[in-house]
């Protein structure tokens, strides 16, 4: 029978591999490696198990069979909803009854009330399935919850393949490339891009279960993805780090990568990373390209299929000349369908002419290019009737060669309205003198208004999964 439209993982077509299109480690995670037939056959058998369901959610562990799990999904149509392993019960339990999953599939949390089915690594099926319509939804994937609950993010098939191809096209991503990371597979980074995106342009990939440098060093690919604190590592061990320079392309992204880190790893590696943008609701709709300019700071120009603009708070545009900031807007065909359960939340989500308000903002300049300042809610700051983005004063922080990491803030003042305020992790002790000299240093190259206020030394910064700074933990 002929198998239908074209595949979401166009890699795994049953008629191309019983030809002989297999390759003998299409994946290769939690120290086992499964070759394509071998993933075609096991997913497949997962599939006949849970074909009848319409949601299961997926203990997103970095093992082989979460990847079984998710693949045996997408291959029934069945809706997947990936939980991090490390979920609160508060968390969890909003989870499972915000997406209405029906069953375990695989791994489950001690104590869960709902059914379990297992994932058997050696079972086999050659069963075919029709290929399900592209406006299906894939994955229901949960925000990380800064501003309230969780909410649930529904991506279609459609969306994630033309987020893929958009992709594959920036970063000239093909079936010769070896994918390595060791990112979650909970979040789009790791999953969409990390699992789904090498199923589907062909490539083998490698998860080497946690990022560490010694993974990323002896792994041997030649297409890296990395989160920022992973490349910091990095950096920070020279010789690991000159072996990534036979690699192709070093990808950073799920958080802005600091300019000082974006020199260093060109030092060490011969070659500028890529960095791109975007978001769960959105997956990525800025990059900076395989054959084009990549510049610290910068996250680039729109992939395939996407349009940006920014605007004031009035509604009115914002100029595109590298300097004036405004909230970011997007719209493409790989942006989500809405939160699941919250049509309010949704809407407001979405201007009236179609557009998507990302929360971010950003400046562009004449040639596209965009930089992130950061989310409209925290890193815009307003401080005595100037719009100040933190980011650019995190950049200058970063450069002083006694600063490890840096979050700056707008704290509220009577005066001021918000008064800066930079949360510093020093290199070996703070001082009364360093903060003097660090808000001095940052008057030396940025307008004087953009000055921290007042520097605070910690010891680590609050973060994500993602490695995100959580900076309403701040304050």
């Amino acid at each position: 029978m002929p198998y239908g439209p074209p595949l979401l993982l166009a890699s795994l077509n049953p008629n191309a591999i019983a030809a002989g299109a297999d390759i003998p480690d299409a994946v290769t995670i939690d120290d086992a490696t499964l070759s394509r037939s071998d993933l075609l056959g096991a997913a497949t058998s997962v599939a006949e198990r849970i074909a009848r369901a319409d949601r299961v959610a997926v203990l997103a562990e970095p093992t082989v069979r979460t990847v079984l799990a998710v693949v045996g999904c997408l291959i029934a149509g069945v809706t997947v909803v990936p939980v991090p392993p490390d979920s609160g019960a508060a968390e969890l339990e909003h989870i499972l009854r915000d997406s209405g999953a029906q069953a375990w599939l695989g791994a489950a949390p001690e104590g869960t009330e709902l059914p379990v089915v297992p994932v058997r690594l050696h079972a086999r099926s050659w069963h075919t399935y029709p290929e399900p319509d592209p406006a299906s939804t894939a994955f229901i994937l949960y925000t990380s919850g800064t501003t309230g609950a969780p909410k649930g993010v529904m991506l279609s098939r459609g969306a994630i393949a033309a987020g893929l191809d958009a992709l594959a096209e920036a970063w000239d991503w093909t079936w010769k490339d070896t994918l390595v990371h060791g990112l979650p597979l909970f979040h789009v980074h790791g999953l969409i891009l990390g699992l789904l995106g090498p199923l589907r342009v062909g490539s083998p990939v490698i998860h080497t279960g946690k990022p560490t440098p010694e993974a990323y060093a002896a792994a041997g690919g030649s297409l890296y993805f990395g989160v920022p604190t992973v490349w910091s590592r990095i950096v920070e061990q020279p010789e690991l780090a000159r072996q990534l320079g036979k690699a192709r392309l070093l990808v950073s992204g799920s958080a802005p990568l600091p300019v000082p880190v974006f020199e260093k790893l060109a030092e060490l590696t011969g070659q500028p990373p890529v960095e791109r943008y975007g978001m769960s609701e959105t997956m990525i709709t800025l990059s900076t390209r395989a054959d084009g300019e990549r510049r610290p700071g910068w996250v680039g120009t729109p992939v395939s299929g996407v349009e940006t603009r920014l605007r004031d708070e009035s509604g009115a545009p914002v100029p595109h000349d590298g300097e004036s900031i405004g909230a970011l807007q997007v719209r493409g065909p790989m942006l989500f369908d809405g939160y699941l359960n919250r049509p309010e939340a949704t809407a407001a989500d979405w201007t009236e002419d179609g557009w998507f308000r990302t929360g971010d903002v950003a400046v562009i300049d004449a040639d596209d290019f965009h930089r992130i300042v950061g989310r409209e809610s925290i890193d815009l700051i307003k401080s005595g009737g100037y719009r100040i983005g933190a980011g650019e004063i995190e950049t200058a922080l970063l450069g002083h060669p006694a600063v490890a990491e840096v979050a700056v803030v707008g704290l509220p003042d009577d005066d001021l309205g918000q008064r800066i305020v930079a949360f510093v992790v020093p290199r070996e002790g703070g001082s009364a003198e360093l903060g003097a000299e660090l808000i001095a240093h940052v008057g030396a190259q940025v307008s004087a208004h953009k000055r921290p206020r007042e520097v605070r030394f910690v010891d680590t910064l609050p973060r994500n999964a993602m490695g995100k700074v959580q900076k309403k933990l701040l304050g």
